[in-house]
């Protein structure tokens, strides 16, 4: 199993967060991985990119141009990666930041409104958690049990007390993922 990932959204959402708590989750289960953000000068309000691969097997490159699932959430993000999936992959998308519906037949497409469910939980930092949870309802590269492990790794001890409810947001996005069928 190899699985190439784009996740792209504005700067202030937790995507790079959302790519190392996904990189360690495959460290945890002794998988291969790399984790490579991107992101402007202007880190929050700007657009903010990172690419993660979990892999069984070792990793060649870091560098993609194409990818297995990307992970948008913005209308920005979607414009720019929608043609960059490849054919047979999956996308995912926050209803809240999108205008202009993904449209493509020979991918899976998802939405998950994970912003608007944060905003139900009155906890906005929560967010990228419940997209991690659709991501892998849809696709499970690593378990909850990786996740769970990689979020003691990955937050500093004095938010370990939120872990719970990190953990409970993963399983909320697991259950309000829904397929596009457009």
């Amino acid at each position: 199993m190899k699985k190439e990932i784009i996740i792209s959204g504005f700067g202030g959402q937790g995507v790079l967060s959302m790519g190392k708590i996904l990189a360690y989750s495959g460290l945890m289960e002794d998988k291969e991985v790399t984790w490579m953000p991107a992101y402007g000068p202007e880190q929050r309000g700007g657009t903010a990119n990172v690419t993660v691969i979990v892999s069984d097997d070792r990793i060649s490159s870091p560098i993609l141009s194409h990818y297995d699932i990307a992970i948008v959430l913005n209308q920005p993000s979607l414009d720019k990666f929608l043609p960059k999936v490849k054919p047979g992959g999956i996308l995912i998308y926050d209803g809240y930041g999108i205008i202009g519906k993904p449209e493509r037949d020979d991918i899976e497409i998802y939405q998950i409104n994970a912003m608007d469910k944060a905003a139900e939980m009155k906890n906005s930092k929560v967010f990228n958690m419940i997209v991690l949870g659709g991501l892998l309802k849809v696709c499970p590269i690593v378990s909850t049990e990786g996740m769970n492990k990689a979020l003691h790794k990955t937050l500093p001890e004095r938010h370990h007390k939120l872990i719970p409810l990190n953990m409970e947001a993963l399983n909320v996005g697991m259950e309000i993922i829904k397929r596009d069928n457009g």
